[in-house]
């Protein structure tokens, strides 16, 4: 907790804060940057681009001031915990909290000037220094449990032993351990990070940060698992981002797309993540929508193994059935899972064909909230993009599910709505 005097100065300018906060955090990325260039690698350039890893450190800086003086009605242990989760996913080290700690301050005087005194900067450093603890902590805690004995050996090399098209612009990398030892388990849902070694000289880097600074050629993203848990290998299952709306394409996803073969190593972080796809022991609702797929595929082929009568719902959304990721396993699992039905979405009416499944009913146009089958007492997972996630989750809320019923995965820096 803040000490009273403290959290008076924070009560007092948080408003301040809170309405400059995305300028502070984007004077403060070329501030670190700048210094620690090797920092670059830990950061997503299209994020970077867009404003959006800006705009998420600014509402968790605020999010957790709020918190700390209860200005906040929004739960903080689950932002808490996607946090830290992300950060043991890239292999963050507690000495790197000194230096964003240092530099993030130094932002809020150069963005507030005067009016941050003595006083004030002690205050907000108390603050970053709560939340570093929690994190440091907590992050150790997910190490262990992880097997890491130090963050900067989180990484383990896995050979790329297939290559599958799943569509166009998806491809599926099935990973087998390259050091001979078991794959290891997770829980449906989790994703890893992959390491690209892009190189200085590719088509991918260097990549420029703030102020010109030129990072390594190595960026760090995460994918959720696709496959079985417990199986002898993994598998992720990776849309290519193309360029859009002044975005630019997915630098790592590309690489992964052009570079990436049968034979190749990679680097790969433990499974992280705190949302399973196979909450609660009801029955259980799959909602996803394009590459939001996966960990809905992940749930699908545990519950084949560990779950078979479970009552299952998949309602899925893509733009049409040639770009349904993962689709061609679904008459296998149907087999395995008698109580599985099929909610299908396909926006572009001319390609509905039906899936080889006799519980499934494909639908043209976008998903109807609506109609969303709800069997009694059932638990509900949902993943895809942020506004799709957000308009379901409303609609199901007002048809009478319980929020802690209702699991969301959430990608990149945004969060989602309370």
């Amino acid at each position: 907790m803040l000490t009273p005097s403290s959290a008076a100065v924070v009560a007092a300018t948080l408003p301040a804060v809170r309405s400059h906060a995305e300028a502070i955090t984007g004077a403060f990325y070329p501030r670190m940057f700048a210094a620690h260039p090797e920092l670059l690698d830990l950061f997503n350039r299209g994020n970077q681009a867009t404003g959006r890893q800006r705009q998420a450190l600014a509402a968790a800086v605020v999010g957790y001031a709020e918190h700390l003086v209860g200005e906040s009605g929004v739960p903080w242990t689950p932002i808490f915990e996607r946090i830290a989760h992300k950060h043991a996913s890239l292999g963050i080290t507690p000495a790197q909290y000194p230096i964003v700690g240092r530099h993030l301050l130094a932002a809020v005087g150069q963005v507030l000037g005067d009016a941050v005194t003595a006083e004030v900067a002690a205050a907000w450093d108390e603050v970053y220094w709560l939340f570093a603890c929690e994190l440091v902590a907590r992050e150790a805690r997910l190490y262990q449990h992880a097997g890491v004995g130090d963050p900067a050996e989180v990484w383990r090399s896995w050979q790329v032993a297939d290559r599958v098209a799943e569509t166009d612009d998806v491809v599926t990398l099935v990973l087998a351990p390259a050091d001979g030892r078991p794959a290891g388990d997770f829980i449906p849902g989790q994703y890893v990070s992959v390491v690209a070694e892009l190189g200085a000289g590719s088509a991918f880097s260097p990549f420029v940060g703030g102020g010109g600074v030129v990072g390594r050629g190595r960026q760090i993203r995460q994918y959720s698992l696709s496959g079985r848990p417990g199986a002898d290998t993994w598998q992720i299952t990776v849309k290519r981002v193309r360029a859009l709306d002044g975005a630019p394409e997915g630098v790592v996803s590309s690489y992964l797309h052009e570079h990436v073969a049968v034979g190749d190593q990679l680097r790969i972080s433990p499974p992280f993540g705190d949302v399973s796809s196979v909450p609660g022991d009801g029955p259980l609702v799959l909602v996803s929508a394009g590459i939001g797929v996966t960990p809905a595929m992940s749930a699908l082929e545990h519950l084949a193994e560990h779950g078979p009568d479970r009552p299952v719902v998949l309602v899925h959304a893509d733009r049409a059935g040639s770009t349904h990721a993962l689709r061609r396993h679904l008459p296998r699992l149907s087999r395995s899972l008698p109580g599985l039905s099929l909610d299908l979405w396909y926006e572009h009416s001319a390609d509905t064909e039906p899936v080889a499944v006799d519980r499934a009913r494909v639908n043209a146009g976008r998903v109807d909230p609506d109609a969303i089958p709800l069997p009694s007492g059932a638990y509900v997972h949902l993943c895809g993009p942020l506004p799709f996630m957000n308009l379901v989750r409303s609609t199901l809320l007002r048809r009478g599910v319980p929020g802690d019923r209702i699991a969301y995965e959430v990608f990149g820096p945004e969060m989602l709505r309370s």
